[in-house]
């Protein structure tokens, strides 16, 4: 008797078979994962999902003491606290993005060897998932914003109408080189003690601390190429006014960041097929 299958699961045996159609069709499953992950994350802590506001609240107000008081470091004319919490509000969401797509093979193996759906469902619910904390540090960052703007301090322009943009490319790159750590640890576990470091040290080269313009402009430029740089340039000239605004860099930025995240959908359909023999 001939029997029709509802799914049928092949291997893939083409480095560009992508199957992103069916990524769509599992949809319900990352919504799912979505809040799972925000439910898990603040389980059994004593203050819960206050933390989402502590811990950029926190950081900015050592900023501030640190660099801005004691190092004196130039914030380009912005007031302290809207400079560093613009920052921070950025690369916290893009470090959480990164960061934890760089476990999904070691983190989910006991999930992936027993039910299939696509492998790349986990690190984007990841990624959707961080968009719950991103948007309450925001709103904080946007209080700070019309406290100042009011008192004219910083005058926001129509800029920051890139926001979607800025996100949606922030959010691609974190994934993207999340995802292409998590195929490389199947094999060699020492990145796993890499990546907290090595997210460390982008951090002070992604002008977080500092403006772009506190640098020589020789030095500057290169900074620019940082895919991260441009993004926090572009945030904080949007909401403040003052910032080194570039659409050629954005574009660069931009144009890397596609890249970075093809070349890690492409490494991480190809270790799916085989990492459960090496995780």
């Amino acid at each position: 008797m001939e029997q029709n299958w509802t799914t049928i699961i092949k291997p893939k045996n083409k480095l560009m078979d992508l199957k992103l159609k069916e990524i769509w069709q599992y949809r319900d499953l990352i919504m799912m994962f979505v809040k799972r992950d925000f439910k898990t994350l603040y389980k059994q802590t004593v203050l819960g999902p206050l933390w989402i506001l502590i811990t950029p609240l926190l950081t900015t107000f050592m900023q501030v003491l640190v660099f801005g008081g004691i190092a004196n470091i130039s914030t380009d004319g912005m007031p302290q606290f809207v400079f560093y919490m613009a920052g921070n509000t950025l690369w916290l969401y893009f470090s959480s993005c990164l960061n934890k797509t760089a476990n999904t093979f070691v983190g989910n193996a006991g999930v992936f060897g027993k039910v299939y759906f696509p492998r790349l469902v986990t690190p984007i619910s990841i990624t959707i998932s961080g968009l719950i904390s991103f948007a309450v540090q925001f709103s904080i960052f946007v209080a700070a914003v019309i406290y100042y703007a009011v008192k004219g301090n910083i005058h926001p322009n129509g800029y920051l109408l890139l926001l979607p943009i800025l996100i949606i490319e922030l959010a691609m790159l974190g994934m993207g080189c999340g995802i292409i750590i998590s195929a490389l640890t199947t094999k060699y576990r020492d990145l796993t003690v890499l990546v907290g470091f090595g997210v460390q040290l982008w951090m002070y080269g992604s002008a977080i601390i500092f403006p772009v313009s506190a640098v020589p402009e020789k030095w500057g430029k290169l900074l620019m190429l940082n895919p991260v740089v441009p993004i926090v340039e572009a945030f904080r000239y949007g909401f403040t006014g003052s910032g080194t605004w570039s659409p050629m860099y954005l574009a660069i930025s931009m144009g890397m960041t596609a890249v970075i995240m093809f070349i890690g959908i492409v490494i991480f359909n190809k270790v799916e097929k085989t990492f459960m023999d090496t995780v």
